[in-house]
């Protein structure tokens, strides 16, 4: 879904902006943090003053901390926890809880290092062959609804002979009873 959303707002930034589909921008498009984080700051303001989105503040700032320190974890192997903390506009000790935090609920594969100050993240990469068997699987469906879609437009009729078989029998079945009848 957020492919989706990343996709729909490439295609329309020319028409519109707002901080909200900025920061969506800097973070899936550009990998900007420093940019989404002032975006986020933005985005804090603007809904904050919004009639109809005050009530949502703080659910949306929760959840775009959480996109932006996923996607953050995922670029980089060793991270430091004071840095991702200010581009999450936190304190240095909320920061550090919510980021432990964040690694237990989201089943993170990483260390936290309290003495360092960092968190080192595990690679967790499928095999090779798995990754093979993956793609072969998405082809072998991706090539079975081509399939279909061709038979479909190749032979426009096909459903027509469909009918008409379907009828036949039945007819052939009246004529049957109505003689059987007499």
């Amino acid at each position: 879904m957020m492919q989706d959303l990343v996709k729909t707002i490439q295609q329309v930034s020319y028409m519109y902006q707002d901080p909200v589909t900025e920061f969506v921008e800097a973070l899936y498009v550009d990998f900007d943090f420093d940019r989404a984080a002032a975006k986020l700051e933005e985005c804090e303001s603007v809904l904050e003053n919004d009639f109809f989105l005050t009530h949502a503040v703080d659910d949306f700032v929760e959840n775009a901390r959480f996109f932006l320190a996923e996607v953050y974890c995922r670029i980089h192997k060793r991270i430091d926890m004071k840095a991702l903390t200010t581009r999450l506009n936190m304190k240095p000790e909320d920061g550090e809880k919510w980021i432990v935090k964040l690694i237990r609920e989201s089943r993170m594969d990483a260390k936290v290092d309290f003495k360092e100050g960092t968190v080192i993240m595990n690679s967790s990469y499928n095999p090779v062959y798995q990754q093979v068997i993956e793609r072969t699987r998405n082809l072998v469906f991706r090539t079975q609804v081509m399939n279909s879609s061709i038979d479909k437009n190749s032979n426009p009729n096909k459903k027509d002979d469909a009918k008409q078989k379907g009828k036949q029998p039945r007819a052939a079945k009246r004529q049957e009873t109505a003689v059987a009848a007499q």
